[in-house]
């Protein structure tokens, strides 16, 4: 079969994200990231991939020396404070190999939190998404899965059954405000099955996508936004991971089955965890605009119908 069309996005790829400068930071939270980095800042590098606002940037100080930091305010950023929070309590707790930058420092100035974490060279997968870029991350995936089995038991993960248990019932949504969908039903059942299927050791990072990795000048994968690990089957995040390549116009499918956690599981199983997404996100890219981060509801939106299409021609479109 000829790989799919591509799903246009409007979306300005690796510019999503509102940050802060670092002239925002209070002058207490400067002078205190200052202290843990060693050296007076000279240099501010926002990143703006993602969507939550906060600080996020590679510091340049004085000494030469380079750190990746993210703040934000318990007040201001509540959602990308908290981030940091579980930032501050994953990476810790992850083994020597698993694919993740080390933290190096935990900072609470007043209502400010702050991470630290080693800055290491390297860039972002390129948009539309290449064929290399996408099977490096399915590579760097397989080798991390080695390492995250079992997952670290110092985390208390929960399980993905756990995790997602409320998400099938966002079909209960799509029945509501779509209700004449072709297939619906049968999607719906296919996301119920989810729990059944997802089981496994492996800690599950769930939100592989391409402002979340990082392919490092010496041929690594690291995984960024350790927010949301699960413990669950390893074949979740190659899926997760190809939802943006699939709509740039890439052989998902063969993708997988060249994959080594992959290539061997029932192709209901990835039907299942299509449906799902697709579900979780048809509803919440229906939630309000949130005015702080003003992409994260069409990404949402390009997601669905992503992961929608995927499912469609995988298992309704005749042979």
């Amino acid at each position: 079969m000829p790989p799919p069309p591509p799903l246009l996005s409007s979306l300005p790829h690796g510019r999503t994200a509102r940050r802060l400068g670092w002239e925002h930071l209070p002058p207490l939270v400067r002078a205190a990231v200052a202290e843990r980095c060693g050296a007076a800042v000279v240099d501010d590098e926002p990143l703006t991939g993602g969507f939550l606002p906060g600080f996020s940037s590679v510091l340049t100080c004085a000494d030469g020396s380079r750190h990746l930091v993210r703040a934000a305010s318990t007040r201001a950023q509540r959602g990308y404070a908290h981030g940091c929070q579980l930032e501050a309590r994953t990476r810790p707790a992850l083994p020597p190999q698993a694919p993740a930058a080390p933290l190096r420092w935990v900072l609470r100035e007043q209502d400010w939190v702050a991470v630290g974490i080693e800055h290491v060279p390297g860039r972002t997968p390129t948009r539309p998404w290449s064929l290399e870029d996408a099977t490096a991350v399915l590579t760097g995936l397989a080798r991390a899965a080695e390492a995250l089995t079992p997952a670290p038991v110092a985390l208390e993960l929960e399980t993905a059954a756990e995790a997602f248990a409320t998400w099938p019932a966002a079909w209960d949504h799509v029945r509501a405000t779509d209700p004449d969908l072709p297939h619906l039903e049968e999607m719906a059942a296919l996301a119920a099955r989810f729990p059944h299927v997802c089981a496994g050791e492996t800690l599950v990072h769930t939100d592989v996508r391409d402002d979340t990795v990082l392919l490092t000048d010496d041929g690594r994968l690291l995984l960024d936004d350790w927010h949301w690990p699960v413990r669950g089957a390893a074949w979740i995040d190659p899926v997760i991971a190809l939802v943006g390549p699939r709509g740039d116009g890439l052989d998902a499918d063969a993708l997988l089955a060249a994959c080594p956690l992959t290539a061997e599981v029932p192709r209901d199983h990835v039907d299942a965890l299509l449906a799902l997404l697709t579900g979780y996100y048809r509803q919440v890219a229906d939630g309000p605009a949130v005015p702080a981060a003003p992409h994260l509801r069409a990404a949402q939106r390009w997601q669905a119908e992503v992961c929608e299409t995927w499912l469609r021609d995988r298992r309704f479109q005749p042979s």
